[in-house]
């Protein structure tokens, strides 16, 4: 498909299924795709002085201050195409303003997946640490119970893979959110999807996206 012409942004739960739907709006409609924490980690492996910073906080247990993560954003929003999906950012009130003084974005996507099918889904999720393999009990279940299909190692729960710790991640999230979503709502830009499987909910979203203009990149200079 064409690359169509927005900016646009995604919001959703832990576990929710934003990376995958994520990965299925950028090569379907040839975006950027921004992911906050992964730019922030590269900055911080490549000892950037934005990642110097950053890593101040974080190795305090706190979270970077707004002022340097817009900052951070808008500097990587300027070195691309301005065709793109941001994930991971904003996270308040006070950055998603900032950022609609720099963007005016055309498309806030929420995905809604109820709690407890989170909770339920992500329970049942087993890693091989050496690896990085994920299994899912019920839908990529392992070959034999416990064990990684290809070394047969033991497979582990993470630690924030727990119902009770998910459960307090998703409070914190519902918490946190909800006046960032709230904020885009009144922007009147706000497109919410509800369901409980990532193919239940990308087929709403794709009919969505689809509505905006085809930009051919060969004829103009984005």
């Amino acid at each position: 498909m064409a690359t169509k012409l927005f900016k646009s942004l995604i919001l959703g739960a832990p576990a929710s299924g934003k990376g995958t739907i994520s990965a299925r709006i950028v090569n379907t409609f040839n975006l950027e795709h921004v992911s906050s924490g992964d730019k922030l980690r590269q900055n911080i492996q490549n000892k950037t002085p934005i990642g110097l910073e950053a890593q101040k906080y974080i190795k305090e247990g706190k979270l970077v201050p707004d002022e340097v993560m817009i900052k951070f954003i808008s500097e990587e929003l300027n070195k691309i195409r301005p065709v793109w999906l941001l994930d991971g950012f904003p996270r308040t009130v006070a950055q998603a303003k900032a950022l609609w003084e720099i963007y005016r974005l055309d498309v806030a996507l929420n995905l809604v997946v109820p709690f407890p099918v989170i909770i339920d889904r992500v329970k049942g999720r087993w890693v091989h640490l050496p690896s990085g393999r994920v299994y899912n009990e019920g839908f990529n279940s392992p070959k034999v119970p416990g064990k990684d299909d290809v070394t047969g190692e033991p497979l582990i729960q993470r630690e924030d893979d727990k119902p009770e710790v998910v459960q307090k991640r998703l409070e914190q999230y519902d918490q946190l959110t909800r006046p960032v979503i709230e904020f885009y709502r009144d922007k009147g830009i706000l497109q919410e999807f509800s369901g409980n499987t990532s193919d239940e909910i990308w087929p709403k979203v794709l009919d969505s996206l689809a509505t905006f203009t085809p930009l051919d990149i060969s004829k103009e200079n984005i």
